[in-house]
């Protein structure tokens, strides 16, 4: 699989955390060879605030150089900000008009053949299970405007580490990481259509379910509860410990 060369600030970020994930993490990855060519949108559930490295991890060993749509709080750190910029991340920015300059030089990156990853959930689970919840349309957005593959990765696992909206880490015994990437969303029914809400909606829930699915396969079991709507956020912060 060709892909372009790391930019510095990665490569730099890649010596110092992988060898720590290395020790940290086992890993259960499966589905690589699912990967396509060139540049696509990678759309995972959202599970931790670890998930950025673990992926990272994941798609540093496939020689993909990560590239979330990070939020524009980080980008405004003073040190961490310049070397999210310098590793080419994408800031996102909460206004209606930031956030579809986000989408712009996303949709421009995966034209110009980059991977970048888009959380189609947009914020951490609140589910209590650590089931995805529904989605928001960015990630539909970008690969219905590229014309490029929406490839779904699920990952469980993260939350024993960090579980949802905790300080607590919980390195030791070490944690199994497991990632599996799915067949690319067919989306080949809604191509070349205007790109109203009620398609995106459709994509998008078409994505939130091919997750759910492969979730429940690695978890061996099924949600016990409703989706959350994550435009509403309705129930309590996630409690799910392991």
């Amino acid at each position: 699989m060709q892909r372009r060369e790391f930019p510095r600030a990665m490569r730099i970020i890649v010596l110092f955390v992988r060898p720590l994930l290395m020790v940290l993490t086992k890993r259960d990855w499966q589905g690589q060879e699912k990967l396509p060519s060139g540049g696509f949108v990678l759309a995972p559930n959202h599970l931790s605030h670890l998930d950025p490295f673990l992926i990272s991890h994941f798609m540093v060993d496939q020689g993909i150089s990560p590239r979330f749509l990070a939020k524009d709080t980080l980008m405004a750190l003073p040190v961490g900000g310049r070397i999210l910029r310098n590793a080419e991340q994408i800031p996102v920015y909460r206004s209606t008009r930031g956030a579809a300059e986000s989408l712009r030089a996303a949709i421009a990156a995966v034209e110009a053949g980059s991977v970048v990853t888009i959380y189609p959930e947009g914020t951490i689970t609140r589910d209590p299970a650590a089931w995805p919840m529904s989605g928001r349309t960015g990630a539909v957005r970008v690969a219905l405007a590229t014309g490029r593959p929406l490839v779904p990765l699920m990952q469980w696992g993260p939350q024993d580490v960090l579980w949802p909206y905790s300080k607590k880490l919980r390195l030791f015994p070490r944690k199994t990481i497991h990632v599996r990437v799915g067949d690319p969303v067919d989306l080949s029914d809604l191509e070349g259509r205007e790109l109203t809400e009620e398609l995106l909606d459709t994509a998008t829930n078409r994505l939130i379910d091919t997750l759910t699915a492969m979730m429940a396969e690695v978890r061996g079991e099924l949600p016990s509860s409703p989706r959350i709507d994550v435009h509403s956020l309705s129930r309590p912060k996630s409690t799910y410990k392991p």
